[in-house]
């Protein structure tokens, strides 16, 4: 015997819909929304072997919990790997959060969005430190509505 799991995003254009319409909808309702287009696009043999899976979009709140995750495991890192403490500014936490809030991307956004725009920066900065032989103690993460992500490392002396 043999398990496979597959995504899809079949229907889900009308999943969000209907969850945006009404929030409520029961499981069973929303199975039988996508129904149609599940067979639309599925062998019936292969339908019928089917244990379908209706994923609804994270909250806010849920969203939230993702990004400081995220955040305090590159923040942790940071501290294991430099000694650095680090400060995330409130304005962080929700700017990325609405980031990913996108019906497109979701939390997938959360590891794009860090790994394109934090940590490339981050890295030149602290190479730049390094090369200038200073140790930064800390590092603060901040947010400015014209200049998005605001990274500040603070040093000690220079080495």
């Amino acid at each position: 015997n043999t398990v496979i799991l597959m995504t899809s995003n079949l229907g889900s254009d009308l999943l969000m819909q209907q969850l945006s319409e009404k929030p409520e909808t029961t499981e069973s309702e929303l199975h039988e929304l996508i129904r149609p287009r599940l067979r639309d696009h599925f062998q019936p043999a292969l339908l019928a072997r089917f244990q379908t899976v209706i994923y609804r979009p994270l909250t806010q709140s849920a969203m939230r919990t993702i990004v400081e995750m995220k955040l305090a495991q590159v923040c942790e890192r940071l501290h294991c790997h430099y000694g650095l403490s680090t400060s995330v500014d409130e304005r962080v936490y929700d700017a990325l959060t609405s980031a990913c809030l996108l019906p497109d991307t979701g939390a997938r956004n959360v590891e794009s969005l860090l790994n394109q725009q934090l940590l490339p920066v981050l890295s030149r900065q602290l190479l730049s430190h390094m090369a200038a032989k200073q140790k930064p103690q800390a590092l603060a993460l901040a947010w400015s509505d014209e200049d998005g992500m605001v990274i500040e490392l603070r040093q000690e002396c220079a080495l």
